[in-house]
């Protein structure tokens, strides 16, 4: 129990080695899938089939909506237009028609409790009868809705007068038609469930509190979708193999025969049915789209502000807005959110501040006071970033968030929703325009916005390679930083040692050694083995290349979270979801003795291998040190997915302990215990599964 806190509270969960950039390819496309970012470009044929998917996925939240509302009919009208081999099923029909009589009666008139006798006369009973064995029994238990109040709580058909029935029914078609019309979330989304799930198991099985359990409650809903009902023909399906079906039933949290119904419904299909059963767990869209967006800003996938408050802000710093007086730019030294600004070094330069960010000025005699002094964060700098990102910023898409008007759905299906869409839009963005106008915070926008300008610069010189320009601005904005921050300083110039190696400069690469990354080692001992293994890279051979050793990705983002976090820029949130989440996962299989199956379908296996991290990364003992790892970009969609081959993580198999892994199958199903378990007892009897059974029932 203590080690596992000791796991769950340790740096080694902050320093886990995460690939951003792969985490950034799975947002994007979560992002496009969903319709959340505003592209001005046409689909390509590429992307027909996540089109598809994305108008499946809306027909059926527009079904779902409608019969939690009580509206039966629209969603059978749905089904019959959009998928009519779902109503083929006369178990789901009967169940839609039942619900559809009580829906009839729940309203209370005359006039539709006939219309109820009338449907319980042309459609339920007729429907009752061949649904399945007990169905005929039901048509004539729900008849007495017509005796037994809605509000009456001891009544016979208490049960079928309860709106939750609404969403079980509602959760059960969801079910079956995601499976039917291959709908499925993107795969983010899943991989977000699954690592949850996973650590919030891992953290319930020891007694152990997760430190993103403020996150995880809100984003992970405890409710599921009931499991689809098989049809009658997979009742004859083959016996499938012990090891897929312990599989499923632990990845998904479900009893052994509970992971057979579901291969019998995906018809043996593993990855299928896993999919089955993941997005059957509900996820609050709300808060994941909050935690999408504030990551893809951080990340400058995303401007910063919207479109409109970009216009405003312009407007705002023209040469014709309000400037501030000669007196307060006159002042020897000023604060701009906790910047110590020295103004000796930048009064040929406060014309141009005036010009071009005036809404800084006012905050240039306010005193905001911090732990920090940042030397220099004047216009210039600012413009300075404003340039290195200029390009990328070009490249940087606009949110537009979630359509949460199922109403348009159908316009969707129709082709004709888009002139809608983007009316409602105009009209919503001029309320927006107008109050964004009467804000009084507006010269505070333009602070976030030159302080993000400035990390982002940041981050595109280090992805460039430009080590030295990066250490040169970093020093220049604060002195501090790198004492406060050796290990980076170490990775930077490692970096830059690298660089000068492969280029032939072996006299600047000892330059670079001797000036920074000895008297790192000579400060901190812990330096000094990776220093030596620096050095190794002058014996290769001229012919081998050591761009390998060479990470800027990774360094650019690590950089990025420390300086944000010095101009009060947080860490993203969905950033220590991950981190953690995968930490838990890592430690969770090492239990298991085994590699999960689903790691490669959810890219987890991309997450976890961080392109070239440097030699310096094993050094890391905080999250500011190491934040992030990871250099290549991976590319793939929801709608074309591919297992990509690995296995460069090193597991303990349980072979190693003496344990064989029919034996382990076998008290797995006999015991239904989790694999650990299973492992741990047949430890205790030397791998005999009939002993661990004989002394388990005994």
């Amino acid at each position: 129990m203590e080690e596992v806190r000791e796991i769950l509270e340790s740096d080694s969960m902050d320093t886990m080695q995460v690939n951003w950039e792969a985490l950034d390819a799975l947002v994007i496309d979560f992002a496009n899938s969903e319709r959340l970012i505003a592209d001005s470009s046409a689909p390509s044929s590429s992307s027909s089939s996540s089109s598809s998917s994305y108008r499946w996925r809306r027909l059926i939240c527009q079904i779902r909506h409608s019969i939690e509302s009580g509206n039966i009919d629209s969603a059978i009208d749905l089904l019959r237009l959009h998928a009519p081999v779902v109503l083929d099923d006369r178990r789901l029909l009967f169940c839609l028609q039942k619900q559809k009589f009580i829906e009839l009666l729940r309203k209370g008139t005359d006039e539709d409790r006939d219309s109820a006798i009338n449907c319980a006369r042309t459609s339920l009973a007729t429907c009752a009868l061949d649904a399945y064995p007990e169905a005929y029994e039901e048509f004539k238990h729900v008849l007495l809705a017509f005796i037994y109040d809605k509000d009456d709580q001891m009544s016979p058909v208490a049960n079928e007068w309860c709106t939750k029935r609404r969403c079980e029914i509602a959760g059960l078609l969801s079910s079956v038609l995601r499976s039917y019309l291959h709908a499925y979330d993107p795969i983010f989304s899943m991989t977000l469930r699954y690592l949850i799930s996973i650590h919030k198991g891992f953290c319930l099985r020891h007694g152990a509190s997760s430190p993103i359990s403020n996150l995880t409650e809100r984003l992970l809903l405890e409710e599921r979708d009931p499991p689809p009902v098989l049809q009658e023909s997979s009742f004859e399906a083959p016996p499938f193999d012990e090891v897929d079906i312990q599989a499923l039933a632990h990845a998904v949290e479900l009893t052994r025969q509970g992971a057979v119904d579901s291969l019998k419904f995906a018809r043996g299909d593993l990855y299928k049915a896993f999919q089955n059963e993941l997005c059957r767990t509900r996820i609050d869209v709300s808060v994941l789209d909050e935690l999408v967006h504030e990551y893809c800003i951080f990340r400058g996938i995303l401007d910063i502000l919207h479109p409109q408050e970009d216009d405003i802000l312009n407007q705002h710093m023209s040469p014709n807005s309000t400037v501030a007086s000669e007196n307060e730019l006159s002042e020897n030294s000023a604060h701009v959110e906790g910047f110590q600004i020295n103004t000796d070094t930048m009064s040929d330069q406060h014309a141009e501040m005036e010009v071009r960010y005036p809404s800084v000025a006012p905050a240039l005699s306010e005193d905001c006071s911090t732990s920090i002094t940042c030397q220099g964060a004047d216009s210039k700098v600012v413009h300075r970033y404003r340039n290195a990102v200029a390009g990328e910023r070009g490249k940087r898409k606009r949110w537009r968030g979630r359509d949460e008007d199922l109403e348009a759905t159908l316009e969707v299906f129709a082709g004709t929703c888009a002139h809608e869409h983007n009316s409602n839009a105009c009209s919503s963005c001029g309320n927006t325009l107008q109050n964004f106008k009467k804000s009084p915070l507006i010269h505070n926008l333009s602070q976030k916005l030159d302080k993000f300008e400035i990390v982002l610069g940041l981050n595109e010189l280090t992805r460039k390679g430009m080590a030295a320009k990066v250490y040169e601005e970093i020093n220049f904005l604060d002195p501090k930083f790198f004492i406060l921050n050796p290990l980076l300083l170490f990775q930077l110039k490692q970096a830059e040692f690298f660089q000068h190696v492969n280029a032939g400069d072996h006299t600047s690469a000892l330059k670079v050694a001797s000036s920074h990354l000895g008297p790192l080692a000579a400060k901190d001992p812990a330096f000094l083995k990776p220093l030596k293994e620096t050095l190794l890279v002058f014996l290769r051979p001229i012919q081998e290349p050591i761009s390998k050793n060479l990470s800027f990705d990774a360094l650019a983002t690590s950089l990025q979270v420390a300086v944000g976090q010095r101009l009060g820029i947080e860490e993203p949130h969905l950033m220590k979801i991950i981190r953690a989440t995968l930490h838990t996962h890592t430690e969770w299989f090492k239990l298991q003795m085994c590699k999960d199956q689903f790691e490669g379908l959810l890219w987890i296996s991309s997450l976890k291998q961080p392109g070239s991290p440097l030699i310096g990364d094993a050094l890391s003992n905080s999250p500011n040190d190491a934040c992030t790892q990871g250099s290549s970009l991976v590319t793939m969609s929801s709608s074309n997915m591919r297992i990509p081959e690995n296995g460069n993580t090193k597991e303990t198999s349980s072979a190693d302990i003496g344990c064989d892994e029919n034996a382990i199958l076998k008290v797995m199903e006999f015991l239904a215990l989790p694999r650990a378990d299973a492992i741990h007892l047949l430890v205790q009897y030397n791998g005999n599964a009939e002993t661990v059974i004989q002394q388990i029932f005994a």
